[in-house]
C-alpha cells in the first residue's frame, strides 16, 4: 500500500467505531491539513455505506488535529437505492475535532460529462514552466508528501509582492505511488496555499468549513488545481477550488470559508 493509503486507513473496532493513527507527514507544525482528515473520513463513511464514493462531504474543523491515536464514529442517517448519508466525526484524546455529513453515492467511470461547448478547462501553464518545491532530506511535514508545481503568475506573495487577486493554480500529485482517487482528490481540495495570501494575509489561516464535491472518478496522472476567491472581510475569507484530471475533465470541486491567517 502508498504512504497515502496508510495514513488514510481506517480499522473497524466496532459498529460505526473505528480506530486509526494520525500520520504527522500530512500536516504542519503538528496541525494536520484539513483534506488529509476529510480523506479519513471518506473511508470511514464508505465502509459503512452500501455505495462506493464518497459524493459530498460537508466538514466543519472545530480543534486541531494532531499526530497520534484518534477514532473516527460514523452515524447513518439516511440508506436508499442511490446515496446515503452520515454524520461522521473525528475525535481525538476525547474531544469531537472535526464533524463532516457525507453522502455516498456510485459514480460510473465511463459516464462522460456534458457541457454548453468546449469544456471550460482554466489554463494553466506547463509542468516545465512552473515553480516547484524539491524537500531537503531532513525536511518534514506535507511538503515532503506532495509534489506540487505553481503557477508563477499566482505565486507573488513569496516575494513580498502578492498579486492582489486571490487566486492560486498548480499542478498536483502524490510523491508516493498512488494515482488519484477518490480520497486523494479530498487532500487535493485542500492542498493549496489560502488563497487570501494573494490579498497580503500572511500566517496560518485555519479553515472553519469546507464543503467538496467529487463529480467524476479521476483518471491517472497529473491533477490541475484552481484556486480562487471573492471576498476578505473581518477576518474572514472564502476560497473555492476545482480539480480537473489528465483526461481534462472536472473530478472535484470545494467551497471553504477560512480566518484570515496571524
Amino acid at each position: 500500500m502508498s504512504r497515502f493509503g496508510d495514513a488514510t486507513a481506517v480499522r473497524r473496532v466496532g459498529e460505526g467505531r473505528y480506530e486509526l493513527v494520525l500520520d504527522g507527514a500530512y500536516g504542519f507544525a503538528d496541525a494536520l491539513n484539513g483534506g488529509y482528515l476529510m480523506a479519513i473520513l471518506g473511508r470511514a463513511a464508505v465502509d459503512v455505506s452500501p455505495h462506493t464514493h464518497p459524493v459530498s462531504t460537508a466538514a466543519t474543523f472545530q480543534h486541531v488535529a494532531r499526530p497520534g491515536p484518534a477514532e473516527v464514529i460514523v452515524e447513518p442517517r439516511k440508506v436508499g437505492r442511490t446515496a446515503a448519508t452520515s454524520l461522521v466525526t473525528l475525535v481525538q484524546d476525547g474531544r469531537r475535532l472535526v464533524d463532516a455529513l457525507i453522502t455516498t453515492g456510485t459514480l460510473d467511470a465511463a459516464v462522460e460529462p456534458e457541457w454548453s461547448g468546449a469544456p471550460p478547462v482554466p489554463p494553466l501553464p506547463p509542468l516545465e514552466e512552473c515553480a516547484h518545491y524539491e524537500p531537503e532530506p531532513d525536511d518534514e511535514g506535507i511538503a515532503t508528501q506532495l509534489d506540487m508545481r505553481f503557477d508563477r503568475a499566482t505565486m507573488g506573495w513569496l516575494d513580498g509582492h502578492p498579486s492582489g487577486r486571490p487566486e492560486i493554480r498548480a499542478w498536483f500529485r502524490l510523491r508516493d505511488p498512488h494515482e488519484p482517487d477518490v480520497f486523494a482528490l479530498a487532500l487535493a481540495v485542500d492542498s493549496l496555499p489560502p488563497v487570501a495570501f494573494n490579498l497580503g494575509v500572511k500566517g496560518w489561516s485555519p479553515t472553519v468549513e469546507l464543503t467538496w464535491h467529487l463529480r467524476a472518478l479521476p483518471a491517472p496522472g497529473w491533477l490541475a488545481l484552481h484556486g480562487s476567491g471573492r471576498l476578505l472581510s473581518g477576518g474572514w475569507f472564502d476560497e473555492e477550488v476545482e480539480v480537473w484530471d489528465s483526461a481534462g475533465r472536472l473530478v472535484a470541486q470545494s467551497r471553504q470559508i477560512a480566518r484570515e491567517g496571524r
